[in-house]
This record gives structure tokens, C-alpha cells and sequence, in this order.
């Protein structure tokens, strides 16, 4: 009766070790598909990275949920070509090197289009924003056109269009650079004195001047001619993300859907 027993509980313990085992390799095989970067169709998600802090495109409300124009012109475009993603807010600098790295399938941050990134290895969309570049100073100061800014000490931030016009004026005003990695740090350097302005996009700007109550002015001579925002693959295999986000985007351009979430951030 013992071995009988035995044997019954043995056979009991190995059918569970078993089926264990199976679950194990269930699991792994769905947590596989649920972050493949490649375009497989079984693949279950793309990995789409952006930015943190890039208002009103992306950024966190006062309840805690990610928003922003990007945020909702990539929903917008994954339903209507009905593909499923994971968004993940990264920063500028680490969304770069998560698609360079292959660890990302895309990203929608405000990336400008420009031939520089072009010869780079960057794929992108059509435009789905046209943005200028500004500059702005403390709310108080005396300067009121961009050639008051001859060599003064400015803020740019890492690797942006705003980065690049003000590398551009360097020279003819004799600017000073300092870089930073977010624009709320670039903001205070020049609302606390260490800079006398700072150059970024003109919606994120004057949108972060509105809702952060900031004490800055925007330098209304200081725009720029701008380029269009882009959704950027840097991985040739992802070229099909490309395809269906510009065809989402002409389909949400024409049922009035872009517009809604345009005017629903800008106005």
C-alpha cells in the first residue's frame, strides 16, 4: 500500500514538474513576442520610443497620465492601421540610442527632419508638424531683439534644432553654449541668471511659458524658417512602421482627427 502510494504521489510530482516546465516556456515564448522589436507579423507590440518632457508633445498631466500631441497622433494612426505598441518615455539622448541600438522600433519626439540626420542612418515619415525655432530671455531683462544677444552665455539642449540655430548664430553674435539634457533645466538656468536665454522649439516654448507661469519672453524676431516634426526609424527592417504611419497619418489628416488634437493642445 506504501509503494502504491508512492509511486502514485511520484507520477503526481512529475506530472506537475511537467507541466511547469510548459508554462515556463508558454510564458517566455508570450514575453518574447511582447517585446520583439522586429516586424515580424507575429510579433505582438512595436516598441516606440519619445521623449519625457517636450510640452505640449509629450509630458505627464496633473494626473499623472502621459499626454501630448505625439502621444495622440501615434494612437490615433495605431488605430487606424490597426497595429497594437508600447510607448516608453525614455528622454531625447536614450530614445536615440534605444532605436539605434535596435532596442526600439521607432520614435516620435518632436525630431525635426533634416538632411544631417538623413545621411546619419534616420528614416523618417512625412511631417506631421511644422515647428520654428525661437529664443527667449527672462521675462524682466532689457533685451528685446536677438541681436541684443551678442556675446552673451545661452542654453540649448542636447541635440536639437534649437541646439543647431543657436550653433549657427555663434559665431555672427559671438554666443556662448551651454548644453543641457531637458528643457525644464534649461529654463532655470535662465530664469536663475547662469544664461541670458535659451533657444527651443516655438510651441514648446511659448506652450512651457503658458503652463508653467514661467518668467520668460520669447524674442519675437528670433524665429527661425523651422522644418517639419518626423517619425524616425534608424533600422532599415522597420520600414513597414514608416509605411503604415504615413498612411495613418494622411487617413486621420482627412477625417478631421489630426485637427481635433492639434487644437486641442495649441488652439
Amino acid at each position: 500500500m506504501k509503494k502504491t502510494m508512492k509511486r502514485v504521489l511520484a507520477l503526481v510530482l512529475a506530472a506537475l514538474a511537467i507541466a511547469a516546465a510548459f508554462a515556463g516556456c508558454s510564458g517566455k515564448a508570450n514575453n518574447d513576442a511582447n517585446t520583439d522589436t522586429g516586424n515580424d507579423t507575429a510579433a505582438a507590440k512595436y516598441i516606440i520610443a519619445t521623449d519625457t518632457v517636450f510640452k505640449p508633445f509629450e509630458y505627464t498631466d496633473a494626473q499623472g497620465n502621459f499626454v501630448g500631441i505625439d502621444v495622440e497622433i501615434l494612437a490615433a494612426i495605431a488605430e487606424d492601421q490597426g497595429f497594437e505598441y508600447e510607448l516608453k518615455s525614455l528622454g531625447w539622448d536614450a530614445a536615440i540610442a534605444a532605436c539605434q541600438a535596435g532596442q526600439a522600433n521607432g520614435m516620435i519626439a518632436g525630431a525635426s527632419i533634416t538632411e544631417e540626420r538623413k545621411n546619419s542612418g534616420w528614416v523618417f515619415s512625412d511631417p506631421y508638424y511644422i515647428a520654428t525655432q525661437c529664443a527667449a530671455v527672462k521675462a524682466d531683462s532689457e533685451i528685446n531683439s536677438i541681436k541684443d544677444l551678442n556675446g552673451a552665455q545661452v542654453a540649448v539642449k542636447t541635440g536639437t534644432q534649437g541646439a543647431q540655430y543657436a550653433e549657427s548664430l555663434k559665431d555672427e553674435l559671438g554666443l556662448k553654449l551651454t548644453y543641457f539634457e531637458d528643457s525644464p533645466t534649461m529654463y532655470q538656468a535662465v530664469t536663475g541668471g547662469q544664461c541670458v536665454a535659451c533657444f527651443e522649439d516655438t510651441p514648446i516654448m511659448k506652450a512651457s511659458i503658458k503652463d508653467g507661469d514661467l518668467a520668460l519672453k520669447v524674442l519675437e524676431d528670433s524665429e527661425n524658417e523651422g522644418a517639419g516634426y518626423g517619425f524616425a526609424i534608424h533600422k532599415a527592417e522597420n520600414q513597414e512602421l514608416i509605411d503604415k504611419f504615413n498612411a495613418g497619418l494622411a487617413n486621420i489628416k482627412a477625417n478631421g482627427k489630426y485637427d481635433e488634437i492639434i487644437n486641442k493642445y495649441l488652439g
